[in-house]
């Protein structure tokens, strides 16, 4: 019985043995977590932080430690991740499930089409388990925004002649030549001796279409002092809005042909009211300095002519303007004093003294030449900037009048860069090869692209001498090892050029000349046959040797036979009297 009990428990073991394990082909166990992101492609702005929204979800029984993180692919600030740690409950539960948000910066140097990978990591720290998602992030351009245009598009006064002293309905077209509608269009009229009637001026239009046409109808009384001007201006303003309430404004001018009044009896006409005033017009302008830099010092002077009819008295330059005229040509006289404190001088500012230019009188047809020391402020940027001149001054009348001009100063920013040797070159010959060891280093504040840089030299080849800088940062350099070989001795000056493209789109170029020294060519010394023999051997000429005889000739070549020295004989007077160097002989093998 106890040998069958064995039997029995030996078969059971070696079944269990055979029977493979049935949990190896369980079906794999579901991941703890689920990330599930708003969107896995998103793009923004350089400069901008674009934002993405993962919904983490608990889908095990079990309350779960979830931590977040991320990283960059391409190098950008690291994403921002909130939270980065937090439990969620077990599945089921309403707070199973919550919000994390990712944060990628684009920064402010990324270009359009540039992008990002970042790679999401949720770590389950209760089961040991991560999940990854990859997003992506693309740099975009600011898409062009469109913006309405109101604009006259035509205007008259119909077919009735227009006349001193009567009224006239002037009709104006509006167009919006924009790509947005116009909200909110209210246009107004302003002219000397053409006074608007029944609306004072202003009309509202109200809201115009994109491309849509709307026509206002304004009636104007013409004053009788236009009676022989025969044109007739009327200024017009447009002032809009578009749909986020950005305010616009145009501004324009309406000409009007005034008709001489028609005689039609015996009667006194107006005698036409020609004011008789100076004018005073900047007819040229010019700096010192030809290219104006952000610091430079410069004097700026001004070519002033009298083209009106009448000669002025204490004129003054104001520069920046900032001068009103007070009581105008129709007014009382007004006191000569003049202030220019609030001109605007924020780009160019006047050095040694006040932005007021006394000129003095100015007679009809007069020119005069004025002049001011101004400095361009640091914080400047390159570009073109309008600078307000007013002119102030009093006409035969007493009036104090004011001519308001624009002149225009351009401000560039060139690159400040130097080239010098960036280790000792070492002595030049002449005729011989060297290297020249040019570095060229941005001294300046800002980065420059530069392009090709050249090194020539007169009287020299110069090879391997032209290359492109590109692009150098404050601090930066570049460097070019060029080869020479100089023709003469003496000061070579070697020219490197550098060209680039200002801010204008101008192409310009950098030059600076390095001067070096170069060594006499090197002669090596020749032997001199006249008077120290071959190599240095004193003795002179090669000695001839003597007339040979009959009987000299027969006893050579008996010697010969006889096996003893049958050579010609040199006389010893002849041989060399100094002490030849000792040869030292090499053995061979």
């Amino acid at each position: 019985m106890k040998k069958q009990f064995l039997k029995i428990v030996l078969f059971l073991l070696i079944v269990s043995l055979m029977v493979p394990d049935i949990s190896a082909f369980a079906a794999p166990r579901a991941a703890s977590v689920s990330v599930s992101p708003d969107d896995l492609d998103k793009s923004g702005l350089p400069g901008s932080i674009v934002n993405y929204q993962l919904t983490i979800t608990n889908t095990s029984a079990d309350v779960t430690n979830i931590s977040v993180s991320a990283s960059s692919a391409s190098g950008w600030a690291a994403p921002v991740v909130v939270p980065e740690d937090f439990t969620l409950a077990a599945t089921g539960d309403p707070a199973a499930s919550t919000t994390v948000s990712v944060s990628v910066p684009i920064p402010t140097t990324a270009t359009s089409g540039q992008n990002d990978i970042t790679t999401v990591t949720v770590t389950d720290n209760t089961h040991s388990e991560t999940s990854t998602v990859q997003l992506t992030t693309t740099a975009s351009t600011p898409s062009a925004v469109g913006r309405p245009i109101m604009v006259i598009a035509s205007y008259g006064t119909g077919d009735n002649a227009v006349y001193a002293g009567r009224e006239i309905d002037l009709s104006v077209k509006l167009k919006n030549k924009g790509s947005k509608d116009a909200y909110n269009v209210v246009i107004s009229f302003s002219a000397t001796d053409i006074y608007p009637r029944e609306t004072g001026g202003v009309i509202a239009v109200g809201q115009v279409g994109a491309g849509e046409t709307k026509s206002i109808t304004q009636k104007f009384l013409v004053g009788d002092a236009l009676a022989w001007a025969g044109v007739g201006s009327i200024s017009a303003t447009v002032s809009y809005m578009d749909a986020s309430g950005a305010s616009y404004s145009e501004s324009f001018t309406i000409s009007i042909r005034i008709n001489e009044p028609v005689s039609s009896g015996s009667y006194y006409t107006p005698t036409p009211n020609v004011p008789q005033r100076p004018q005073l017009v900047v007819t040229g302008y010019t700096t010192d300095v030809e290219l104006l830099q952000p610091g430079s010092l410069f004097t700026l002077s001004l070519d002033v002519k009298n083209l009106g009819v009448a000669d002025a008295s204490g004129v003054t330059v104001v520069l920046g303007g900032g001068v009103s005229a007070g009581g105008g040509e129709s007014g009382t006289p007004q006191p000569s004093g003049v202030s220019g404190a609030s001109g605007d001088l924020a780009n160019f500012a006047p050095i040694g003294t006040s932005n007021l230019i006394v000129v003095g009188d100015l007679k009809k047809d007069a020119v005069v030449t004025v002049s001011q020391q101004l400095v361009v402020n640091v914080s400047t940027t390159p570009g073109a900037y309008p600078l307000k001149l007013s002119f102030v001054y009093n006409d035969p009348s007493g009036n104090r009048l004011v001519d308001d001009q624009v002149i225009t100063l351009l401000v560039y920013s060139l690159p400040q860069v130097e080239v010098s040797f960036y280790r000792d070159p070492g002595f030049f010959t002449a005729g011989m090869e060297n290297i020249l060891p040019l570095q060229v280093t941005n001294l300046g504040k800002k980065s420059y692209v530069l392009g090709n840089m050249k090194v020539t030299a007169e009287n020299a080849d110069v090879m391997n001498n032209i290359s492109l800088v590109g692009a150098l940062d404050p601090g930066g350099y570049f460097t070019l090892d060029a080869s020479i070989i100089p023709m003469q001795e003496g000061t070579l000056e070697i020219k490197v050029s550098i060209n680039y493209t200002d801010d204008f789109n101008q192409p310009r170029f950098v030059e600076q000349i390095i001067p070096i020294e170069v060594m006499p060519m090197m002669i090596e010394p020749t032997p001199d046959m006249s008077e120290g023999g071959i190599d240095g051997m004193p003795g002179g000429e090669i000695p001839e040797p003597a007339a040979e005889t009959f009987w000299s000739k027969v006893l050579r070549f008996f010697k010969g036979l006889l096996g003893l020295d049958s050579g010609t004989n040199i006389p010893e007077e002849s041989l060399p009297t100094e002490e030849m160097p000792p040869v030292n002989i090499i053995p061979k093998g």
